[in-house]
């Protein structure tokens, strides 16, 4: 079983649904996230805000921090970090893994029976 370990900075959740502010990139990335679990890949994210143990345990992640906090997020993939700095997407995600490309949904133009400007809708 693959292992994807993500190092996010720190950050008050992993989601972006605190606050006053929710960030979509982190909305989508933990929905990415969720998608690869199912795909078997065991996930599992480590907050420096509340996790400084998991980064300063790994060598690897030290050194990326060194050169930057600007590195963070770190995404490692069987212990190899495999990017920096972005959260990649669902398809990067899926490259990265060797899993099959997720499928997008098509989503069809909103069609209406009338023009907006007719004042029925």
């Amino acid at each position: 079983m693959k292992k994807l370990d993500v190092y996010d900075p720190a950050m008050c959740c992993s989601t972006g649904v605190c606050g006053p502010q929710v960030d979509p990139v982190l909305v989508a990335f933990a929905a990415d996230l969720a998608w690869v679990a199912e795909q078997g890949v065991a996930v599992q994210r480590h907050n420096l805000g509340t996790e400084p143990q998991a980064f300063a345990a790994n060598a690897a992640v030290v050194k990326e921090m060194e050169a930057g906090m600007d590195r963070l997020p770190l995404i490692a993939i069987d212990g190899h970090i495999v990017s920096t700095g972005v959260y990649l997407s669902r398809a990067q995600l899926a490259a990265k893994l060797g899993l099959a490309a997720p499928v997008q949904l098509a989503v069809a133009p909103a069609s209406s029976c009338c023009s907006p400007k007719s004042g029925c809708c």
